[in-house]
């Protein structure tokens, strides 16, 4: 597994992060078989390991913390806050006092006394950027966390957030995470740059776009557990998306590669990413994915790949994962 440097700030890590949103309620409730899927990652050479509190409510970072057990110095462990732990409006969001309570619970489900990344999940308009810098801030100097991070946010939240750093003295993000596939190449048309710009490390997530490209059934009616919406072939958007993964499927057939290769690989070509996270449901799916893990791609099929999703287009706008509040909340539109 090859190494790459997260965002200028010395810690090396792999070209894979194993995702653990999988681990638990939202898809694998066998917590002894989460761990040997935790364990064969490291045992391939994966030392990065991405969660978040909200992952089946904290279920997801008790595997993880069980599974580190005698291994956690080996490991670049990160999570995520923001999303609501409960109905208390205040457990949850990006403000100075949920942070100081998110961190303590994550590092208790965790079973350790720092986490190397702390990321926030998503924007949060009603607080101030210079608020939630600030108490970050303060965990990095108490030693509980490492480096701070961002994941979806849009371009124009990834500069106002480095300006604030450097204008109030605040620590600044260090890496975002965004949605990034052959299906949803949003990313490309600002935030990649941007992270470039400021030397971001960039974790990508959703390579395989919830299972489009994983090469199995895309009917609705095998994605029964699935928000339906997002598979239903009557939806224009879908119905794009189906005719771009029958295009790329014929592609990776003829670079005798599998879908799934091909849409990791696809990803890690891209000069802005760190690493790519996968999310394993199962020690198979963990196998075949990691069998993929050398895989370059060469201009010629990267050409293809552009010929059949554009550069910088989101085949279903619902696939960047974040609406605006200014779009989602009528009330800031209207007098």
């Amino acid at each position: 597994m090859q190494r790459r440097i997260l965002g200028g700030t010395g810690i090396s890590v792999s070209e894979y992060a194993l995702g653990a949103m999988m681990l638990g309620a939202w898809g694998n409730t066998d917590h002894d078989d989460c761990v040997r899927i935790v364990h064969r990652a490291l045992d391939a050479g994966i030392n990065f390991v991405d969660t978040a509190d909200v992952y089946a409510a904290g279920e997801s970072e008790e595997i993880v913390g069980k599974a580190l057990k005698g291994r956690r110095e080996d490991v670049v462990l990160a999570t995520k806050f923001f999303n609501p732990m409960g109905t208390d409006a205040n457990h949850g969001g990006n403000s100075r006092r949920w942070i100081v309570r998110a961190v303590e619970d994550s590092l208790r489900r965790l079973g350790t006394d720092h986490l190397d990344l702390y990321q926030v999940h998503r924007p949060d308009p009603a607080t101030d950027i210079d608020e939630t810098l600030s108490a970050l801030s303060d965990l990095v100097r108490s030693g509980k966390v490492r480096a701070i991070g961002t994941s979806t946010f849009p371009a124009e939240q990834l500069v106002e957030a480095q300006w604030t750093a450097e204008r109030r003295g605040h620590l600044r993000f260090r890496t975002e995470q965004p949605p990034y596939s052959m299906l949803a190449r949003g990313a490309e048309r600002a935030v990649l740059p941007t992270a470039q710009r400021y030397g971001m490390g960039v974790l990508t997530w959703g390579p395989l776009s919830a299972g489009w490209l994983s090469g199995r059934d895309l009917s609705a009616s095998s994605r029964a557990g699935l928000e339906s919406r997002k598979f239903d072939l009557s939806v224009p958007e879908n119905a794009r998306k189906a005719e771009a993964v029958a295009a790329l499927s014929k592609l990776a057939a003829e670079a005798g590669l599998t879908l799934p290769h091909l849409a990791t690989a696809f990803v890690r070509s891209h000069p802005a990413v760190t690493s790519v996270i996968i999310g394993p449901r199962t020690l198979d799916q963990l196998d075949g994915l990691l069998e993929g893990s050398e895989v370059t791609l060469g201009a010629d099929v990267l050409d293809r790949i552009d010929a059949i999703v554009p550069p910088g287009t989101d085949l279903n706008p619902a696939d960047s994962y974040y609406l605006p509040p200014a779009l989602a909340d009528a009330s800031l539109r209207r007098r």
